[in-house]
């Protein structure tokens, strides 16, 4: 596929050099954490492709794996993940007016802006995103970073967006002054034929041309690089062998295609830090542990034996099957069993403890699914209380480093070829608005609490439900439930003159109104 920069660039004569002489520097520095990665793949998503080790296709990955715990705990936590943070076929986001809009305004550009939703959501909906995605949660629960490669498609196809999930092996990282993970390299290997795909205008020299046609197994490594410089995002490809520091194609970027996200970091690096590394000692030991009870388990199946050496017995050809006669001589002991010195009754307790707290660290206990066949609003509410507290830091830096990023790019891609408006996501004007899963259920407990005060209200009588605006509660409700501005009407011009108002019967009917529709719709979230 032909990468689609938003704009062309000339670059200087030894900018291949010296973006290779950075990308080796920080390729050294990401040394260190090579060797914790590929562990952490090993024992807890050994399928992945391995940070150290070139794996071959089809071979076998999991044969020093003994004990499946972290896997099926790792593949849990991603797909949790997925269903949570970016659920398919499901709009996670919204684009709603900004706080500074006045009513009139606001209910001028909202259903624009909610076409231009569902047009970005279509998109995602059908683009390989959910594949790719859990590809690059499964790295993230790992290995504590993820690259997620953002390109345009070519015109003509489903949708506008193609993604890539970057293994950790291609891509080496550099933090920005902003401290986000806005330098990327990625390497990787092309034949001729694939390099002419990606970069068509690329001026190959004709010894590269030559060999590419002799060679069947010739490739090329390349470096391409995304740096940001002067607001924008410049990309260049870079051949790191053939032709050293030879620029084959660059361009620029409004918005970074690659996007970068950790689950946590620790002050002055600049990879992020796993669930996966938490718990790696109770993985390594709990796999140890199957390890000898399963040598121990062979033992007790084909016994341990001894026999004098009468020279009638010969050990090298007995043979333990049912059945068989052995020899012996006249007064001598044959054969006889000894027993194992060990005991292994205990590995048991042992095993549970170690896969409690493995689970526990990657978050299968809280974040599992729901046993109880119908819990109440309370339940429910403590629920998405316990999962907000448990993943709350996490989520705010994925939804800055991965979701906001994810969607800015979006709109950029379909901005510029016009099946959007020219929409600016500032905060002002426009907000982009979460509808995930996840975050719905944070904007529950200020319902829940919304909910509360309507209640007591509703017990002081006329005078204390004189207080409650039930118009702008009904729309404060319908927001933190993610509810379309187009279907929520907006509040009267104060300059109007609008005679009457609300007797307390109608205050009162409002109050219960409210109180079922909220009561039902954290209900929903159980169905």
């Amino acid at each position: 596929m032909v990468i689609s920069p938003d704009d062309g660039g000339r670059g200087e004569g030894d900018a291949g050099p010296r973006l290779l002489a950075r990308y080796r520097r920080a390729k050294q520095r990401r040394a260190t954490w090579e060797s914790h990665w590929q562990e952490c793949y090993d024992y807890a998503l050994p399928l992945r492709d391995g940070v150290l080790r070139n794996s071959t296709p089809g071979e076998k990955k999991a044969d020093r794996l003994f004990d499946g715990t972290a896997p099926d705990a790792v593949d849990q936590l991603a797909a949790s993940l997925l269903a949570e943070l970016t659920p398919p076929w499901a709009q996670w986001f919204g684009l709603t007016p900004g706080p500074d809009l006045t009513p009139a305004e606001r209910q001028m550009v909202a259903e624009p802006l909610e076409k231009a939703a569902l047009i970005l959501q279509s998109h995602f909906d059908r683009s390989n995103f959910a594949v790719e995605m859990h590809q690059c949660y499964l790295d993230v629960v790992t290995a504590g970073t993820a690259c997620l490669l953002f390109e345009e498609a070519p015109p003509g196809e489903a949708s506008a967006f193609r993604f890539t999930a970057v293994p950790l092996a291609q891509v080496v990282l550099e933090e920005d002054n902003d401290g986000r993970l806005g330098v990327t390299y990625r390497r990787s290997e092309y034949d001729l034929e694939g390099l002419k795909a990606r970069f068509p205008d690329a001026a190959l020299s004709p010894e590269i041309l030559r060999r590419g046609a002799e060679e069947p197994d010739f490739r090329l490594p390349v470096v391409e690089a995304v740096i940001p410089e002067g607001g924008f995002y410049v990309w260049r490809a870079v051949l790191e062998a053939e032709d050293e520091g030879k620029v084959l194609a660059e361009g620029r970027f409004a918005q970074p295609p690659f996007i970068n996200f950790r689950w946590l970091k620790a002050p002055g690096e600049a990879y992020g830090r796993s669930p996966v590394m938490k718990a790696l000692p109770d993985i390594k030991t709990a796999n140890k542990v199957v390890e000898l009870v399963l040598k121990n388990a062979t033992i007790a199946v084909t016994g341990i034996w001894q026999a004098d050496d009468d020279g009638v017995l010969n050990p090298a050809n007995v043979k333990l099957l049912p059945g068989t006669i052995i020899p012996k001589a006249v007064g001598s002991a044959g054969l006889k069993p000894l027993e194992a010195p060990g005991r292994f009754d205990v590995s048991q307790l042992v095993l549970d403890d170690l896969r409690a707290r493995i689970r526990h660290a990657l978050l299968v206990d809280r974040l599992g699914q729901v046993t109880a066949p119908r819990m109440t609003a309370t339940e429910v509410l403590e629920r998405a209380a316990e999962m907000a507290r448990v993943l709350g830091a996490t989520y705010g830096r994925l939804q800055s480093e991965l979701l906001t990023p994810l969607v800015m790019r979006a709109i950029a891609i379909l901005r510029r070829r016009g099946e959007i408006p020219d929409i600016a996501v500032d905060g002002r004007l426009v907000e982009l608005q979460y509808r995930s899963p996840l975050a719905r259920q944070q904007a529950q407990r200020d319902a829940q609490n919304t909910l509360s005060w309507l209640s007591a209200v509703a017990a002081m009588g006329p005078e204390g439900q004189s207080a409650v605006d039930i118009p702008a509660a009904a729309r404060w409700l319908g927001r933190a439930f993610g509810v379309p501005e187009e279907v929520i009407r907006m509040a009267p011009d104060p300059a109007l003159d609008v005679p009457g108002g609300l007797t307390p019967e109608a205050v009162e009917e409002g109050l219960a109104a409210l109180a079922g529709m909220v009561e039902e719709e954290i209900l929903h979230a159980t169905e």
